[in-house]
Parts: C-alpha cells; sequence; structure tokens
C-alpha cells in the first residue's frame, strides 16, 4: 500500500540540520480529500479510489 500527501504546494522554505546547513523545503497545503470515483475489478478491471483535493467550478471538470 502506498502512502501519500495529496495536496497544493504553496512555497518553499528552508529549514537547519544539527550542523546549520540550510535545506530547501517545500510547504504543502493537505486538506480533506474527497472520493471522487470508485473503480471496481468488475468494471474496470482493477479495484481503485479515485480521490480529489480542491473544489473546482463545475465548467472546469470535463464530463
Amino acid at each position: 500500500m502506498r502512502k501519500a500527501i495529496i495536496g497544493k504546494k504553496i512555497g518553499m522554505t528552508q529549514i537547519f540540520d544539527e550542523s546549520g546547513k540550510a535545506i530547501p523545503v517545500s510547504v504543502v497545503l493537505a486538506g480533506p480529500c474527497f472520493v471522487v470515483q470508485k473503480k471496481t475489478a468488475e468494471k474496470d478491471g482493477y479495484n481503485a479510489l479515485q480521490v480529489g483535493f480542491e473544489d473546482v467550478r463545475d465548467k472546469l471538470v470535463n464530463k
């Protein structure tokens, strides 16, 4: 099973390790994810969930 964070990159920053070396890191806005579609082995040939992160206007969604 894969583990991941779904979100939107909102910027970059840096953190420092014990020796004082700067390490670049991404800042990710992680929020609630919504199940958009359920794929089944009977219908699609495999089992999967399609998840969405952010609300979008209906005009931007492919039918």
